[in-house]
């Protein structure tokens, strides 16, 4: 895919397995509610924010401790025009060793800045991933959205 994807990274003073087991923990710093399981090659998990956002994904790699990898199998958002823009993209999480910590390395292949979408889930992707996820890897404690009480002006504020 794009060398133009979305991407960031943090460390944190934690090990590589702690880290893999903070981002496998969905419910913890993503979304409070999700369906389905993702602790396996093959799991396909989702969440819906109603009328906001559905997305499903397939878990395509996991290497304990290296790296997570899902591919969106299907996606909604009810606020662009083309559907199929997460459709097929993968999202990817990478760990290395660093100082005495781990660094995280996320992307998500194929959210490039020409997509509809691009602000909203970059920003959500900042939130998410470099505060929400990181916090949980570093203190055990994240912050997960409901999506039974989240709606796009409130997750743009959030985010944005």
């Amino acid at each position: 895919m794009s060398g133009s994807s979305y991407t960031t990274s943090f460390t944190v003073d934690r090990t590589p397995a702690e880290v893999f087991d903070a981002i496998n923990d969905v419910r913890s710093w993503w979304m409070t509610t999700v369906e389905g399981d993702n602790r396996a090659i093959g799991d396909e998990f989702s969440y819906r924010v109603p009328g906001v956002h559905f997305c499903k994904m397939r878990v395509t790699e996991l290497v304990p401790g290296e790296k997570v990898v899902w591919t969106v199998v299907d996606n909604h958002m009810g606020f662009i025009s083309d559907q199929s823009e997460w459709i097929g993209t993968e999202i990817r999480f990478e760990l290395s060793e660093k100082a005495g910590g781990t660094e995280l390395r996320f992307t998500h292949d194929g959210l490039v800045p020409t997509y509809e979408c691009f602000d909203i889930c970059q920003n959500a992707w900042t939130f998410y991933v470099g505060q929400s996820l990181r916090t949980l890897a570093a203190t055990g404690v994240g912050e997960p959205s409901d999506p039974d009480t989240l709606s796009l002006g409130e997750e743009a504020a959030r985010v944005g």
